[in-house]
């Protein structure tokens, strides 16, 4: 039996990106087979989609770092035919086939159960973006839990309109915090605003100068874009808060000093969402219901099928894309 996937190939210098047929020996990884209902589109896949982004090393490959469905066939104890389940991560999409298909075949240990309170389409307009959403809130939360410091009050969510971004504003301010939103698109105010943010600032305020430590203003931070806005953010952060860096859109590179970390005591917080435990997957998923409104983020959640995918994924590479991208596979 033939599907449909997109595929990826290269040859020498030539990439190219189509949507082909596919046979189930194709399906080289993996003990658990999923019948893939829906993936979605993320800033990592917007960088394999283009050259492979320097992720990719085996060619043909079928990229899409996440998706939800249910299992068709299952070798291991943990998961039988008609679990629904969800993937972000573990480097699936990379050096695994990915979600860009309407079956994967993937490592039972890649995989969580969805929630029964989540529908299949939900898991992915929340999706891998919407995931390191939760972990980056959830460090920003340890403040008052884990630490056991003073509440969180004000907190700053840079690259504000993008998938990750844009979950994070929404979370944060279901959690009671005062969201500001750091974007560029002058346009998206009133976008962010639906969202939670209670006030809005240009990303060009945090790219000028930046001293060693500035007037303390954010208790904690979800960073989203690196470089300068970053460095800047770490200068601004208040004695004892938490900056969760989860992204680099702006730049890899970070030039600070350490004076955000020994004079006040700021912790910056590396977000991995590629590794994250099993367990600590299962809570995070368990907690969407009562962080995210399910029926704001659908306003913002576009569905797309592969054949729009290939045609359109370059502008989350551009910064053209507000809100999230669910891909149908099946459409």
């Amino acid at each position: 039996m033939a599907f449909k996937a997109t595929v990826l190939r290269k040859e020498g210098d030539k990439f190219s990106r189509g949507i082909q047929n596919l046979d189930f020996n194709e399906l080289k990884h993996g003990n658990v087979l999923v019948k893939v209902d829906y993936s979605s589109l993320n800033y990592k896949d917007g960088m394999i989609l283009k050259n492979g982004g320097g992720l990719v090393k085996d060619y043909p490959h079928v990229p899409g770092i996440d998706f939800s469905g249910t299992v068709i066939e299952s070798s291991s104890d943990n998961f039988k035919k008609d679990d629904k389940v969800i993937l972000t991560g573990w480097r699936v999409g990379e050096i695994y086939y990915g979600g860009y298909s309407q079956y994967a075949k993937v490592n039972s240990d890649f995989l969580v159960k969805s929630p029964n309170n989540i529908s299949s389409k939900e898991a992915m307009s929340i999706g891998t973006a919407g995931f390191t959403a939760l972990l980056c809130s959830f460090a920003v939360q340890a403040r008052e839990t884990i630490l056991l410091g003073e509440k969180v009050k004000d907190v700053v969510v840079t690259g504000a309109t993008g998938g990750v971004g844009s979950v994070a504003v929404m979370i944060l301010s279901k959690m009671g915090y005062n969201v500001t939103a750091v974007t560029g698109k002058k346009d998206k105010e009133n976008f962010l605003k639906k969202l939670g943010a209670k006030s809005i600032v240009n990303r060009l305020e945090f790219e000028g100068e930046t001293r060693p430590l500035d007037k303390g203003i954010w208790d904690g931070v979800v960073d989203t874009v690196g470089g300068k806005i970053l460095s800047k953010i770490l200068s601004q952060t208040k004695p004892n808060g938490i900056v969760a860096a989860c992204g680099l859109t702006n730049s890899f590179k970070l030039e600070t000093t350490v004076m955000p970390f020994i004079i006040r005591g700021v912790k910056l917080w590396g977000v991995n969402s590629v590794e994250t435990s099993i367990k600590r997957r299962e809570f995070v998923w368990s907690q969407v219901r009562s962080l995210i409104d399910m029926s704001i983020l659908n306003e913002i959640t576009e569905t797309w099928n592969m054949e729009k995918l290939i045609n359109s994924y370059e502008n989350i590479l551009k910064g053209q894309i507000s809100g999230r991208i669910v891909v149908d596979v099946n459409k």
